[in-house]
């Protein structure tokens, strides 16, 4: 039983909110990369990798990428999500004469320019910057391209902050860099909620978090992570039996449920990993393992490295990257 370390203390505070928690695990970021305002025919393509959104704040375009057969129609407010593709085409515009090739800006000058004019089409891009845990969750919990419809109902607040990134983007007023970067990580926020409301998500831990009828189950191991917890308890905590309770999240979440419970822990190991002093052989006993060479050993399994080569990866990737922020 945890004996509330500070070290998983986050863990035990969002019962209920698990998206919250894990975002805050595999340090995700929402950042606003360039984007650009045109009026009349265009055309703009890009080489892109992992996770890539696309955001049309005014206007329409169609959008063309791999794998995908039909191009994608993106509205005013919509976005779309790419999934580990690597290359994008979008087109828009209307009017005589040949399409213009547009590069995006990574300052925004013609959004500053025409962002407000009548018949221009706004487009604000990004990437998604996470950590390795990161990537892998969301690369499964995704399809090739995730398309938010800004109309629906569901994304009202979606409208609401692709509508301020805007208005910082092109106001260019003092402080607008930290603000973009706050409004990015918002954005973000505010996709993957409408597209859960809006869409038939694939097995993964994204379709896990909306799954009432599993939710007793997913709260029990969030709260309590160390526990040595087993199919009977769980399956008793949503009146199901062990078979039907096993069959049923592994249909929801990918994974078998002590499975999902094994890579839960191994998040939270990164973290304390990560942030804190904690002994190896202190995190190993309130995550629940036997002892510190078990933990280890299947720390190494999952991450590809001992927990004290990662802590020390980690810290010294980041002193490199304050250096090369200083220089």
């Amino acid at each position: 039983m945890l004996a509330d370390p500070c070290f998983l203390r986050d863990s035990t505070r969002v019962v209920g909110d698990q998206l919250s928690e894990v975002l805050d695990l595999v340090e995700v970021r929402g950042v606003v990369s360039g984007g650009f305002a045109v009026r009349g025919p265009w055309v703009s393509r890009a080489a892109v990798e992992g996770l890539k959104f696309t955001a049309m704040a005014s206007g329409r375009a169609l959008l063309t990428t791999e794998g995908v057969p039909e191009p994608i129609a993106l509205e005013p407010g919509d976005v779309a999500v790419l999934n580990n593709r690597s290359w994008l085409r979008l087109e828009g515009g209307t009017g005589d004469g040949p399409r213009r090739e547009i590069v995006p800006e990574a300052d925004f000058t013609s959004a500053r320019l025409i962002g407000g004019a009548p018949d221009t089409d706004v487009v604000v891009g990004g990437h998604v910057d996470l950590n390795p845990a990161g990537r892998a969750l969301l690369l499964q919990a995704l399809p090739p391209v995730a398309h938010v419809r800004g109309s629906a109902a569901a994304a009202t607040n979606l409208r609401g902050s692709l509508h301020r990134l805007f208005g910082e983007v092109t106001g260019d007023r003092m402080g607008s860099a930290f603000a973009i970067r706050q409004h990015g990580q918002l954005l973000l926020l505010e996709v993957l909620r409408a597209y859960v409301d809006q869409a038939e998500l694939p097995p993964g831990w994204l379709r896990l978090l909306t799954e009432e009828r599993l939710r007793p189950a997913l709260d029990l191991i969030h709260a309590d992570p160390g526990r040595p917890w087993g199919l009977r308890e769980l399956a008793r905590a949503v009146a199901m039996s062990r078979t039907s309770f096993a069959e049923s999240f592994r249909t929801v979440a990918g994974v078998p449920p002590l499975t999902y419970l094994s890579r839960w822990r191994m998040l939270l190991a990164r973290r304390a990993l990560r942030d804190d002093d904690v002994p190896v052989a202190s995190l190993a006993a309130e995550l629940g393992y036997a002892s510190a060479s078990a933990f280890s050993n299947a720390f190494k399994r999952e991450v590809g490295q001992s927990p004290l080569r990662y802590r020390y990866s980690y810290r010294e990737r980041r002193e490199r990257q304050e250096r090369s922020v200083r220089m």
